[in-house]
């Protein structure tokens, strides 16, 4: 019995170790595949060894926190912490994420907007329609057209699984006040939240997904139908269609999943199935494709990836009004790289959408620009000024490294201000670019 429970005792702590140093093997030999984590993950840089880093601590702090987020199955680690506090605590780790009733899932974003706490205020929204108005009138006069579109929110169209401790609703919000001016003012307007709360419970498929931030693949299907016919009334003209062959019912993956996808759990969370359009060939024979811009949030991606642009001509999809689409797909383009007066002249439809949670920035600086432009002011370049200043920053750090007794002295200066010698190069970098000939 005795010799039983020994040979036990040695199994249990073989296993023991055997578990201790299985992130180690992982490492070295990648026994088994592991796939990255989702969502915005920022890991740590490896760091050179340097003497002075050395002595002063800093070269061992920034090693440990490299190694601390590059051992072996360490993403399976990180995954079984989130499910644990998903499963036992009802909470989720990732940043800005809130579980709701029956474990819908939201982003605080879109609840702030629903319950009116991120409210910019009427005289400000009314700045915004005005603004909007005039670009409008003035693309009208061109022969072209402008059209705002509310996307729909997920806080809008599930109200009732939101936490108790967000509510009630706490006053007047961008969505409601802004959607009303742009009517008000005359403006070509698709409200897609309206519609979609509308039919929440007459549409055939799920418009809106369990675990998931933006509207089901299924409802973008819808929301492109409708912008094309939008577009199709306001020109006149006979538009391309998207057209699908039926739907495929299969639990949320994807776009319908997404919030589920970002939260790194072991296991994929259990909802509804939801509907995959099948979606087919676009057949633009006998149809005119008119030129498109789209500035807008996320939420413009589903239609993007189902096809609209293949029913327009010269279409470009300029995302929060940074990048600019199809182009960056091979090789970043950025707006501010855009001749804006040709992007004008280049195109007849242009699409400003936003969802609830990002109404505050709507365009996000395009119609600001647009109006300056034909107005004839001249169009600020926000970025130019600081891309080139910080392309002078990284080479003053370059210079610095250089230097044999400067980069000695700035990693003295770090360990006095007890910061790293990354982050003091770039303050002594822009300290000296900012008083250079003072």
């Amino acid at each position: 019995m005795s010799r039983r429970r020994e040979t036990y005792h040695k199994l249990l702590l073989g296993g023991l170790f055997a578990v201790l140093f299985l992130p180690l093997i992982q490492e070295h030999l990648h026994l088994k595949k592991v796939y990255p984590l989702n969502g915005d993950v920022t890991l740590p840089p490896d760091i050179e060894f340097d003497k002075e880093d050395w002595f002063s601590g800093y070269y061992q702090e920034e090693k440990e926190k490299f190694i601390n987020s590059d051992f072996g199955f360490r993403n399976q680690f990180v995954k079984l912490n989130n499910q644990i506090a998903y499963s036992l605590y009802h909470k989720a780790k990732a940043n800005g994420v809130v579980i709701g009733k029956e474990t819908y899932l939201y982003e605080q974003s879109y609840i702030n907007a629903y319950t009116g706490t991120d409210f910019l205020g009427k005289d400000s929204i009314d700045h915004t329609i005005g603004r909007m108005k005039f670009v409008s009138d003035t693309l009208r006069k061109l022969g072209k057209q402008l059209i705002v579109v509310f996307a729909a929110g997920k806080a809008s169209f599930y109200p009732e699984y939101i936490p108790d401790e967000y509510l009630p609703v706490r006053g007047p919000t961008n969505y409601g006040y802004m959607s009303v001016a742009a009517q008000q003012a005359g403006l070509h307007v698709i409200d897609f939240n309206r519609w979609f709360i509308a039919n929440k419970y007459r549409s055939k498929y799920p418009l809106y997904p369990q675990h998931g931030i933006h509207w089901s693949t299924y409802g973008t299907a819808l929301a492109a139908d409708s912008l094309l016919r939008k577009i199709e009334e306001l020109r006149g003209i006979d538009v391309p269609e998207l057209k699908f062959d039926g739907v495929n019912m299969e639990q949320a993956h994807g776009v319908d999943y997404d919030i589920g996808d970002g939260m790194n759990l072991l296991f994929h969370l259990k909802s509804f199935d939801m509907a995959y359009p099948q979606m087919l060939h676009v057949d633009a024979k006998g149809k005119t494709k008119p030129r498109v811009l789209v500035i807008s949030d996320s939420f413009y991606w589903g239609m993007f990836n189902l096809g609209i642009r293949n029913c327009f001509d010269n279409s470009h999809f300029w995302y929060y009004n940074r990048q600019v689409y199809p182009e960056s797909e091979k090789q970043d383009l950025l707006v501010d790289d855009v001749d804006l007066g040709e992007a004008l002249a280049a195109h007849d439809v242009f699409v400003v959408m936003a969802t609830e949670a990002t109404l505050r920035k709507i365009s996000w600086g395009f119609l600001e620009n647009a109006e300056r432009y034909y107005k004839g002011f001249r169009v600020p370049k926000p970025d130019a000024e600081a891309k080139e200043y910080e392309q002078k920053v990284k080479d003053m750090v370059k210079y610095i490294k250089g230097n044999e007794q400067w980069l000695s002295d700035t990693k003295k200066r770090a360990r006095e201000r007890g910061i790293s010698t990354d982050s003091m190069l770039l303050l002594e970098a822009r300290w000296n670019l900012d008083h250079q000939g003072k």
